[in-house]
């Protein structure tokens, strides 16, 4: 499952049981640690993107037009 619609997922999990409970509850906090696993995994797979993007463009000739 992708990262972003896990974290939708979740986010509205935690919402449906506030809406239940009307309260913060013991489950809402295990969906609260879930969200962070989940936007931790959303961070590192983002700056693991960026560093290879980095390496590509550093890698990447320049090219000049001559006239």
């Amino acid at each position: 499952m992708d990262l972003y619609k896990q974290k939708k997922s979740l986010d509205l999990q935690w919402e449906q049981e506030h809406l239940n409970e009307g309260r913060y509850t013991l489950n809402m906090v295990r969906i609260d640690h879930r969200v962070r696993e989940v936007i931790n995994h959303i961070k590192m797979a983002e700056a693991k993107k960026a560093h290879l993007d980095n390496k590509v463009n550093e890698v990447s000739p320049e090219v000049s037009v001559a006239t």
